[in-house]
């Protein structure tokens, strides 16, 4: 049998392929074209004389062979993966490109701006920052490592905690004056409330109060998938929204936006640093967790604190 150009490039794009589900998402994840994709995974096939891949117009699938296959590609990339990070160690120098998944906002403002400082530490590391505010299939999407803000649910994930979130109630003072200020978190009833669908309690929102913790049902016309959007329909007068408190800086400092019901402060959320738990942790996703973990602590917003000056 006569071997491919590069059996690694072939076993790393099938696996993708595999767990994609696709040739093209594949091709767009590399910057390559589908067509090229194809043909290197045809090759693969050719090399070891058996079809991998059942392909039809709607979709690509695992044969027998494929299944087999892809269990032992797998496993030959984690240990080059592993080699390549004991190298690294040994040289005290991470190398390598790393896949890091972030929300839009957050990357936005606390990923993106840190990362010129990791890449002059780590000048052997390749960074393709992916920001996204679903929690996506850090397997299916081929990443090293995401940040995810809020509780977690998913036990085949390793977590490292990083950060805390504070969150607060906030309208805009034109707002306010238009609608009046409520009191209480049952008071949010009547009320415009701006609705973060991607909030894992959806519109039930949790407060700890002096009395101890209050739920409260909130209702808006308003309804939107990621906090960037919640944030703009805050700022320009659309509700009451519950968010974290790093979204705002001068709106706040300003008075066009107001934090209200200060007694009753919504419950904070853990930022953590998340990886597959079947792959060993190689020295840059290490580095990364270790840079992110140490700029956070040093932040008073992503260390749960209060503005300064509130």
């Amino acid at each position: 049998m006569r071997r491919p150009v590069d059996l690694l490039s072939g076993m790393k794009l099938f696996v993708r392929v595999a767990e994609t589900g696709g040739f093209s998402s594949v091709a767009r994840e590399r910057a390559s074209t589908q067509p090229t994709v194809s043909r290197t995974v045809a090759a693969l096939e050719a090399y070891l004389g058996v079809r991998l891949l059942n392909r039809s117009s709607r979709a690509v699938t695992l044969t027998d062979d494929g299944r087999a296959f892809y269990i032992q590609a797998m496993r030959a990339l984690e240990a080059i993966t592993e080699a390549e990070a004991c190298v690294g160690r040994r040289h005290g120098q991470p190398t390598g490109s790393l896949r890091l998944g972030a929300p839009v906002a957050f990357g936005r403002l606390h990923v993106a701006p840190r990362m010129p400082a990791f890449l002059a530490r780590y000048p052997e590391v390749e960074v393709e920052l992916a920001m996204n505010d679903a929690f996506v299939d850090l397997v299916g999407q081929g990443l090293d490592l995401v940040i995810r803000v809020g509780m977690l649910a998913d036990p085949s994930l390793i977590a490292r905690r990083i950060g805390t979130t504070r969150r607060v109630t906030v309208a805009s003072a034109e707002y306010l004056g238009r609608r009046g200020r409520p009191m209480t978190p049952a008071d949010l009833k009547q009320h415009e409330c701006v609705v973060y669908t991607r909030l894992a309690t959806g519109n039930r929102w949790h407060f700890g109060g002096p009395d101890g913790p209050i739920s409260v049902d909130v209702r808006g016309r308003l309804r939107v998938d990621n906090s960037e959007a919640v944030r703009e329909a805050v700022v320009n007068g659309a509700g009451i929204a519950v968010i974290p408190v790093w979204m705002f800086t001068d709106e706040i400092s300003s008075g066009r936006v107001q934090i209200i019901l200060d007694a009753f402060e919504p419950s904070a959320l853990p930022i953590h640093a998340v990886y597959p738990s079947r792959r060993q942790v190689s020295a840059k996703v290490q580095a990364m967790i270790d840079f992110l973990a140490a700029a956070f602590a040093g932040s008073p917003l992503l260390r749960g604190e209060a503005l300064v000056g509130e």
